[in-house]
């Protein structure tokens, strides 16, 4: 890889600004600074420096946010806060994308990285990555809800949904909610077609992936 093309894939600045660094001497290899944009280097083993500090490569970024209630699942809004403008310098770079999404009044584990084919695998239909929820319903839950929602429920629409699993808790109003897809507002449409609704909604888990309880709204890792 070119040193002017790694230096801005991991420090989130321009090819040009690179370049500039590196004619500048800023940039050594092996502890030798180096004034070639297009010298050929092995970032897997070549040992890069800016200003003295190592430069950590990264091929791809795999970011774990807890999604607060009002920010968007997108790159960029006009109106709204957007996931990525969460994510503090040291770890955003250019590409950064959320790997599926969540309702704008949801909280909880979203899965943000630059590596397309991760993403594909987490939200393919085919794929039937498991997402955990944690719903706050407005009236207590029925013990019939596990059986009806491992049938496999037809929501509005006539849209019929995969057989989920439905966790009571100790809390009549809690429940835990695990699906292998991801419908349009589907935990709340599910809600709706066993006659209750949804008064907070928080995702905890993709795959065998837990949301990291250290982290507090908007915060990331």
């Amino acid at each position: 890889m070119r040193l002017d093309k790694f230096t801005a894939s991991q420090k989130n600045i321009s090819r040009k600004e690179a370049g500039e660094l590196i004619r500048r001497g800023r940039v050594t290899v092996g502890g030798i600074a180096v004034k070639k944009p297009d010298m050929q280097i092995d970032p897997e083993s070549d040992e890069i420096a800016l200003d003295g500090m190592h430069i950590l490569y990264r091929k791809n970024m795999y970011i774990m946010l807890n999604k607060p209630a009002g920010v968007i699942c997108a790159t960029r809004d006009e109106l709204s806060r957007t996931v990525t403008e969460l994510i503090p310098p040291e770890l955003y770079r250019k590409g950064l994308f959320p790997a599926g999404r969540l309702d704008k009044d949801t909280e909880g584990f979203v899965f943000i990285t630059d590596d397309g084919e991760t993403a594909h695998r987490i939200t393919s239909p085919a794929g039937h990555v498991e997402k955990e929820y944690i719903a706050a319903l407005e009236s207590p839950a029925k013990e019939i809800y596990p059986r009806l929602f491992a049938e496999g429920l037809v929501i509005d629409g006539g849209e019929k949904c995969l057989p989920a699993k439905l966790i009571l808790t100790e809390d009549d109003r809690v429940v835990r909610i695990i699906l292998r897809e991801g419908k349009y507002h589907q935990v709340k449409r599910m809600a709706e077609a066993v006659g209750n609704k949804v008064a907070s909604l928080k995702r905890v888990r993709i795959g065998g992936l837990w949301l990291d309880e250290g982290l507090a709204l908007g915060e990331c890792r």
